[in-house]
């Protein structure tokens, strides 16, 4: 059963807050009460056969270093070649590590075989090369969930295995407001350069056309991702800072076993999501520093019917111990998600900023669609939120507009305290969308400054949640709204 309003969930927290802290419990709040709720645990399970499953490759004990191939230092010339050698023969060696040594050095799109570990040394930073030209030719990709042809990402890899980017050093992918960013923001009109090359891509899809017939690139403006392994399996990204993007950091499609640890991310352009498992399963993301313009991870799986074509979900996803500083959410789910997502796992960690807006975050339409189920958290830290511990969004952009419904169920949220978030819960649905089975436990959610927002979900358990209203209102403006 459906409501429409929030006045239960809104009764439930100004009664948790009036009561003395030991003794706060509520329980659903909803009329579903003879329904089965979500076990706090269930799930967890899964945990370790998944991590079983997830494991680094490892390669030769050969190292070719791009300096022994005619690289040069300081990042005035262009190594782009020179890297592209020592892959080649690393490759065909057998692979092994292609070395970048201290320095800088400039370069265009790299693309990484079968076998082969780019690993930038502590001191080397890769800085990439501004012009747009040196990421062609057009590859296959996946732009705002949806395939074509456009500019290669920064660093490529196309249907291969056990590849790595590790190492100490740093990744500068050269993105300014003049450069790659500008290409996103919208002028006067509301409008952005990419805007067109948008609307023809979705165009595109939504009539069926060969994705190799779905040409951008040169004199279009979709801007490229950072590292995107695409169709590939045994994936290691280790150790470096990545810093200026033109668009989302490490992006995986439609691959599998893949490790993400101990990256720095830094950047804060637009859409510069920090990580993206996008139609990925069995992913581990550990350890990781993410201060981003947009979402920290975004978990995603393919935009409206294209999405639904290729039809395959992002699953079996573990996000642990890691810091989440600026963003738009700590963890989104969406809002390409037509392709559907479950088992996502979120343990440990802190997520913490003024400038973060969200700590879990959902978000799909009737256009994009998707079942999204069986979402996990616990023992979270979470500071300073702007919006909610939890929001799902069902209406962002066309919301009921569109013949496919989400369907969101099973979130089950335990041992999270948050220090300062306005709100519990913001949650938006509509009448022909499910949202069902929201499971909160054993938590604290303090600073409380406003009522919860519950539309159009069904049922929602609080257990031993603990809500304490704020003082003193803040004086920031918040930045709910970015989108």
């Amino acid at each position: 059963m459906k409501y429409r309003s929030s006045v239960n969930l809104m009764f439930l927290t100004l009664m948790a807050c009036a009561l003395p802290p030991s003794s706060v419990r509520t329980s659903n709040p909803t009329p579903a009460q003879s329904k089965p709720t979500l076990e706090a645990g269930k799930g967890w399970d899964q945990v370790d056969k998944i991590l079983s499953r997830i494991q680094a490759p490892s390669f030769p004990p050969r190292d070719c270093v791009i300096t022994d191939y005619g690289a040069v230092a300081g990042g005035e010339e262009d190594a782009t070649t020179p890297i592209r050698k020592a892959i080649q023969a690393c490759s065909e060696l057998g692979g092994g590590r292609v070395v970048i040594p201290p320095g800088v050095f400039l370069t265009g799109a790299i693309h990484l075989k079968s076998y082969i570990n780019l690993h930038v040394s502590e001191g080397a930073t890769l800085r990439f090369s501004p012009d747009p030209a040196a990421y062609l030719p057009v590859v296959r990709t996946r732009w705002e969930g949806i395939e074509c042809m456009n500019y290669s990402p920064l660093i490529y890899a196309f249907e291969v295995k056990d590849i790595a980017v590790t190492g100490k050093g740093t990744l500068d992918g050269s993105a300014t407001e003049e450069g790659w960013w500008h290409w996103a923001r919208r002028g006067s009109s509301g409008s952005s350069l990419s805007s067109h090359d948008a609307k023809s891509l979705n165009d595109m899809a939504e009539r069926g056309v060969p994705v190799e017939d779905r040409v951008f690139g040169e004199g279009h403006y979709l801007r490229p991702s950072f590292i995107q392994p695409y169709r590939s399996r045994n994936i290691l990204v280790e150790g470096v800072t990545i810093l200026r993007s033109p668009m989302w950091e490490v992006h995986p499609v439609l691959s599998s076993n893949v490790t993400v640890r101990g990256l720095t991310i830094r950047t804060h352009g637009p859409n510069n999501d920090g990580c993206n498992p996008d139609s990925s399963r069995d992913v581990l993301i550990e350890d990781c520093l993410f201060d981003v313009g947009d979402d920290c991870i975004a978990i995603k799986s393919g935009r409206n019917d294209d999405g639904r074509r290729v039809g395959v979900p992002v699953e079996n996803i573990i996000i642990r111990n890691s810091i989440m500083k600026d963003g738009h959410a700590g963890v989104a789910i969406g809002s390409e998600i037509s392709g559907g997502a479950r088992n996502i796992f979120i343990e440990g960690g802190r997520m913490d900023s003024p400038n973060l807006d969200r700590a879990l975050r959902i978000k799909s339409n009737a256009r994009r669609g998707g079942l999204i189920e069986n979402v996990y958290m616990r023992n979270v830290e979470v500071g300073e939120v702007a919006e909610a511990l939890l929001t799902i969004d069902l209406l962002y952009e066309e919301g009921p507009r569109g013949s496919n419904p989400p369907v969101v169920r099973n979130i089950n949220i335990a041992n999270v305290i948050t220090r300062k978030s306005p709100r519990l819960f913001y949650i938006q649905g509509f009448e022909a969308a499910t949202i069902d089975n929201i499971r909160v436990s054993d938590s604290q959610v303090l600073g409380v400054t406003h009522t919860d927002v519950v539309e159009h979900a069904g049922r929602i358990e609080l257990n031993n949640v603990r809500i304490v209203p704020e003082n003193v209102p803040r004086s920031r403006s918040s930045r709910v709204g970015v989108q």
